[in-house]
Parts: C-alpha cells; sequence; structure tokens
C-alpha cells in the first residue's frame, strides 16, 4: 500500500496531528514550482476538481490511482490551492503566494542579515520586509467574512514602527558598547534582525486580532460541530500564534550569521571578497527554503483546551471535557 491517502477535496494530504505530515505538507505549500504552472494547466486542473465534486470523473481516473504517488487529483489541488484565494477565486499575485514566500522573500533576508548596514539601509530593509510580509498576509487571508481594511493597515504600521525602532536602537547601543571590539561588534549587529523581526510579528498579530479578545473566537467538539463562541479561547489562541510568530523567523534569521561567520573565516573568502555576498545570498537562500517548511510544522494550528477553562454558557452547552479551536499562525 502507498503512504499516500485517498483523495480528499479541500483536505490536506497529510496527517497534520503530526509534525512529518505537517512538515510534508507545507513543502507542497512553498513549493516554488507551482509558480510556473501555465493557465491551461490551472484551468485543467480547476475543471478536474469540480468534476470530482460533481461525480463526473473522466475515465482513467480511479481510487487506485490515488495511491499513487504522482496522482492527477492530489496535484490538481496542489496548484488551485497555490494560486487560487480559496474565498475570493481570484488568483493570487505571484510574490505574494505562499509558494512565492521563498524565492521572493530571500532577497530581502539577504539585506536584513548583510553586515555594517546604515542607519538608512537598516530602516529600508526593514520597511521592505513588513511590507511583504503585510502583503502576503492580505492576499492570503481568510476572506470568509467582512474584515476592517483598518485592521490590516494598523497591524502593519504597527509592525514596521517596532520593527525599525528595535532595529535602529539595538543598533544605536550596539555602536556605543565600548566593550566590544569591531570584530564582535560585527558579530552582534548581524543578528539584531531577529528581535526586531520577532516584535514585529507580535505586535502584527495582536494588532490585527485585537478584536478576537471581544468577540471571541469559534470552540468546535471532536466532529468539527460550533460549540460556542468564546473570549476565553481566543486569549489562548491569540497568546499561542503570538509564541509562535517569535520562534517561525529565528532560524531564518539566526542560522545565516552563524554559518557566514564561519564561512567568512576560509581563506577562500578571505582571498576573494567578491564571493562573500553571493555566498551570503546562498546560504540564505538554503536557511530560508529549508528552516521554514520545519519552523511552521513545529505547531499544529488547531489547538485543545478543556471545557472548564471556558465560560460557563460553553461548559453547559458542550458535551464533550475538550473542545477545539483554530489559533492560526
Amino acid at each position: 500500500m502507498s503512504d499516500y491517502p485517498l483523495f480528499q477535496l479541500g483536505k490536506p494530504r497529510f496527517d497534520q496531528n503530526t509534525f512529518f505530515g505537517r512538515f510534508r505538507h507545507f513543502l507542497d505549500v512553498i513549493d516554488p514550482s507551482t509558480l510556473f504552472v501555465s493557465e491551461r494547466r490551472l484551468r485543467d486542473s480547476v475543471e478536474l476538481l469540480h468534476r470530482f465534486k460533481e461525480g463526473t470523473l473522466p475515465p482513467g481516473v480511479t481510487n487506485e490511482q490515488l495511491e499513487k504517488h504522482d496522482n492527477k487529483l492530489w496535484k490538481a489541488q496542489k496548484i488551485k490551492q497555490a494560486i487560487i484565494h480559496p474565498d475570493t477565486n481570484e488568483k493570487i499575485l505571484m510574490p505574494f503566494r505562499m509558494s512565492g514566500f521563498v524565492p521572493f522573500g530571500t532577497p530581502v533576508v539577504v539585506g536584513l542579515l548583510l553586515p555594517n548596514q546604515t542607519l538608512m539601509s537598516t530602516i529600508f530593509w526593514q520597511w521592505l520586509n513588513q511590507s511583504h510580509n503585510a502583503c502576503v498576509n492580505y492576499s492570503n487571508r481568510n476572506a470568509s467574512r467582512p474584515n476592517a481594511t483598518s485592521s490590516f493597515v494598523y497591524g502593519y504600521l504597527g509592525a514596521v514602527t517596532s520593527a525599525v525602532s528595535i532595529a535602529v536602537g539595538l543598533n544605536v547601543l550596539i555602536q556605543r558598547a565600548k566593550r566590544f571590539s569591531p570584530t564582535t561588534r560585527v558579530l552582534v549587529q548581524r543578528f539584531v534582525p531577529f528581535p526586531a523581526v520577532a516584535s514585529a510579528n507580535v505586535c502584527n498579530v495582536v494588532l490585527m486580532r485585537w478584536s478576537e479578545l471581544s468577540e471571541g473566537i469559534s470552540v468546535l467538539d471532536q466532529s468539527g460541530n460550533v460549540v460556542g463562541t468564546s473570549r476565553v479561547a481566543a486569549k489562548y489562541a491569540l497568546t499561542e500564534t503570538a509564541l509562535t510568530r517569535i520562534v517561525l523567523p529565528m532560524p531564518i534569521l539566526v542560522l545565516p550569521p552563524l554559518i557566514m561567520a564561519n564561512l567568512e573565516k576560509l581563506p577562500l573568502l578571505q582571498g576573494y571578497p567578491r564571493l562573500v555576498l553571493p555566498v551570503h545570498a546562498l546560504v540564505c537562500l538554503a536557511s530560508f527554503a529549508f528552516a521554514l517548511p520545519l519552523a511552521i510544522s513545529l505547531f499544529p494550528q488547531t489547538s485543545q483546551i478543556s471545557v472548564e477553562k471556558l465560560e460557563a454558557e460553553i461548559a453547559r452547552a458542550a458535551d464533550c471535557k475538550i473542545v477545539y479551536y483554530n489559533k492560526g499562525l
């Protein structure tokens, strides 16, 4: 038997309750090969999925074929989900698709981690990073219900402000630190982007989802039925998401400085300093490509909580001891 399950429309291909399942799922999500899918293949994929939904599949697509690694339906769903927004049914612009996050985001990461940055370059790269993140978040937002544009604007402005303030502030403090040698100062400065980006991520998620604390979020039973709307669960979800946003950029912004600090000691790079930038870019690309799915896969998007910790009306309405909620990412 194959490791691949029978096709389920709209469902992930791999088990989301395990780290390995989530890792394989997110490898599909960020696969940049879907950026090169032609219009004809996209139309064919959408049509194939529509026929499956209507029960009118063409000859040759059977359950036996679905056990194969290269089956048509899983590929069609991967292509559609990578390009078409599930709520608006409109194409997502290529730079803002999840499959474009690594190729279009790598130049920004390279810029963030450049050594010996000036005040203006620090501000520029932090602004560009938060602008790219904001566009990706908005393009892939949950559009199943109306969202105030102001929440995205506030989240964006808060993220830019916090990122730039912390990055500039830390760089100034490092420059004024008399105990640091010039070499140590350059090394420490390379790690400044991580706390700046992590704090901006937290600021962004708090500002964009602040209304959830007063309105609450849906909690579900094991069958997926809505039990109620809980402000307590919203508090847990917001806290967990904020912690996730701190951990996610860690391998992407911490590994390259550590690797480059050792590579720059090699005679090759010391003898040919012009190679430092392209090597730096390759290290950032590799770290981004491999660390991103690993970091995202650490945390399941659905969490559980005892009904005893929730509001009394939900505890009375629930027929179970444990309920579930989507904490987001």
